[in-house]
C-alpha cells in the first residue's frame, strides 16, 4: 500500500524571513490526521532568507537530522559544536536530556533551502550528541546511499532509533529498487524533481508512506533528489 502526502496539502507559513512547509503536524500547524509516520515525527521544508535564522532554543528527547539542499546553514549548540552545513552534509543532533542550539543563514545575499527531520528516539534521557558527515553526489547518483542508521554502518551518522535513512540522486528515467523486510515500513520524500513509485507520480514536496509492499521501484521523471526512510 502506497499513500501519497501531497505537497500542497502540507501546513504552510510564511513569516517573511522563513517560508516553511510542514509534512506533519508541527508548531502552529495542527493536523490530527498527520502526526507523523512510525518514528518519523517531523519533515519541515524550510527556506530561510539571507542573514536570518532560528535564535537559540532548546530540545530534548529527539533525534534531529538536518539536510541542506541549497546554500549554507550555520549551526551552534550548547555542546560546543559550530559549523556551516552545506549540500552533501548530513547533520545529526541527539537532544537527549537537553540541548540548546541556533541555526542561521550566514549569507547576506542568498537564501538557504533545507529539510529538518525529527525522529522519535527509542531511548529517552540519553546524553546529548552531535555528528556531521559529508556524502558526495557521486555516492548518491543512481543509488540509495545510507546516510543515517542505528549503528553508523557504511559510514553513516548514527542515531537512537531503528531507522535507516537513504539519499539518492536520480537522473531522468533512472531507477532504484528497494525491498522491505517483513514488518518494516518506508517513507519516501521528494526533496527535488519528480519521480514515480511503482508507477505513481510524485513531485517536489510530496511524500509517500509505504507499507505491505515487499518491493518498490523509484524512477526519476526528471533530475531528482529523494530521501528514503526504512522504519520499524
Amino acid at each position: 500500500m502506497i499513500t501519497i502526502r501531497k505537497a500542497e496539502e502540507r501546513g504552510h507559513f510564511d513569516f517573511g524571513w522563513l517560508n516553511t512547509y510542514h509534512t506533519f503536524s508541527f508548531g502552529e500547524y495542527y493536523d490530527p490526521r498527520n502526526m507523523g509516520f512510525r518514528s518519523l515525527r517531523v519533515i519541515n521544508e524550510d527556506f530561510v532568507h539571507a542573514g536570518r535564522g532560528f535564535p537559540t532554543h532548546g530540545h530534548r528527547d529527539m533525534e534531529i537530522i538536518t539536510y541542506v539542499l541549497e546554500g549554507g546553514l550555520a549551526h551552534k549548540d550548547s555542546m560546543g559544536n559550530g559549523s556551516i552545513i552545506r549540500p552533501g552534509d548530513v547533520q545529526r543532533m541527539s537532544a537527549g536530556t537537553g540541548v540548546r542550539h541556533s541555526e542561521a543563514n550566514p549569507s547576506q545575499d542568498e537564501s538557504v533551502h533545507l529539510l529538518q527531520i525529527w525522529i522519535t528516539p527509542n531511548e529517552m534521557d540519553v546524553e546529548p550528541g552531535y555528528e556531521e558527515k559529508r556524502f558526495a553526489d557521486e555516492e548518491k547518483r543512481g543509488r540509495l546511499r545510507l546516510v543515517a542508521s542505528p549503528d553508523g554502518s557504511d559510514g553513516s551518522v548514527s542515531m537512537h532509533q531503528d531507522t535507516r535513512l537513504y539519499a539518492a540522486l536520480l537522473d531522468h528515467e533512472k531507477q532504484v529498487s528497494y525491498e522491505l523486510a517483513p514488518d518494516r515500513h518506508a517513507w519516501v520524500q521528494v526533496a527535488r524533481g519528480a519521480i514515480e513509485i511503482n508507477g505513481q507520480a510524485l513531485k517536489q514536496g510530496d511524500g509517500a508512506a509505504i507499507s505491505e509492499e515487499r518491493e518498490f521501484k523509484i524512477m526519476g521523471k526528471e533530475p531528482s533528489e529523494i530521501l528514503l526512510f526504512d522504519l520499524a
